[in-house]
């Protein structure tokens, strides 16, 4: 067993004191606690063969394979920032973010997890420079929408309806955990992982993820993101990993991770309750799941 720094104790008690703004301010307390997990990353054969990526198609192997078609990696950075912000734009430099190098274990609906080394830089560096106004309460992202790569897309028996969307609160969205990814083993992202850019929220189900980024929008209303719309029963808007939430046709109190035989605990948050509570602390986890 890992002993605790004293010093890394210390802050851990302060970083559950923090307000959202403090936290905010206080990334570096987050990375401390990053560390202390010391997640080893899974096999990237895992990350790269066995992935959902809907808008190419609902079998993996599939869609790796409809992937390496679509020359998605070859696509520049092209958001579109717009919504309550006082700083509207189209984005497509990002070198002006601070790169952020994190491994964070990515948890799935289906009950399969992974560890995986993201490159990128957090969200709320971005959300600095849109400067949002006061009546901002969320963040709408939508995914790249182009049936002449997506095959899903241009059938008229979609599995789901395009673009693809995702939401998430602003508080959320400015926690230190929550990354824009453009990098994977330290590559930039494969077309099945997302390329050029996904969203990645550690204590969230892997369907919050959102893929190939193209707008990102403040808004004063709670999006409907796509699952959600889907099927309200199983998807819920928050998507917070709770294994006291049974999705209505398998339970979620364990999960598989790639690579190993044996099934292990789901921990509450994903194993970042430490980090995120806080944000929900007035929320009922169960009936908002």
């Amino acid at each position: 067993m890992m002993i605790t720094e004293e010093k890394f104790y210390k802050n851990r008690r302060n970083f559950l004191k923090l307000g959202a703004g403090a936290l905010v301010a206080n990334e570096a307390i987050a990375e401390e606690l990053l560390k202390l997990k010391e997640l080893v990353p899974s096999d990237s054969e895992y990350a790269f063969n066995y992935v959902n990526f809907y808008e190419f198609s609902t079998n993996k192997s599939d869609c790796v394979e409809y992937a390496k078609k679509s020359n998605l990696e070859k696509r520049a950075i092209n958001i579109e920032i717009s919504g309550l912000c006082e700083n509207p734009m189209t984005l497509n430099d990002i070198s002006q973010f601070k790169r952020v190098d994190r491994v964070y274990k990515l948890r799935c609906v289906e009950a399969w997890s992974m560890n995986l080394p993201w490159g990128g830089f957090m969200l709320k560096d971005l959300i600095a420079l849109a400067k949002p106004t006061k009546e901002a309460k969320y963040i709408k992202f939508t995914s790249l929408y182009d049936p002449s790569i997506f095959p899903d897309q241009a059938s008229s028996f979609g599995v789901i309806e395009y673009p693809y969307v995702e939401g998430l609160r602003l508080d959320e969205a400015m926690h230190p955990l929550t990354i824009l990814a453009t990098h994977l083993y330290n590559k930039p992202l494969l077309a099945q992982n997302g390329a050029p850019i996904r969203l990645v929220v550690p204590w969230k189900y892997g369907f919050k993820y959102i893929k190939s980024i193209v707008k990102i929008e403040f808004t004063n209303t709670q999006p409907i993101s796509t699952w959600q719309k889907y099927n309200p029963k199983e998807y819920g808007f928050y998507a917070n990993v709770n294994p006291n939430v049974a999705h209505p046709r398998w339970s979620q109190a364990r999960h598989r991770v790639l690579g190993s035989f044996f099934k292990e605990d789901t921990e509450l948050f994903n194993g970042y309750e430490e980090e995120v509570a806080f944000l929900y602390k007035d929320l009922d986890l169960k009936t908002n799941f």
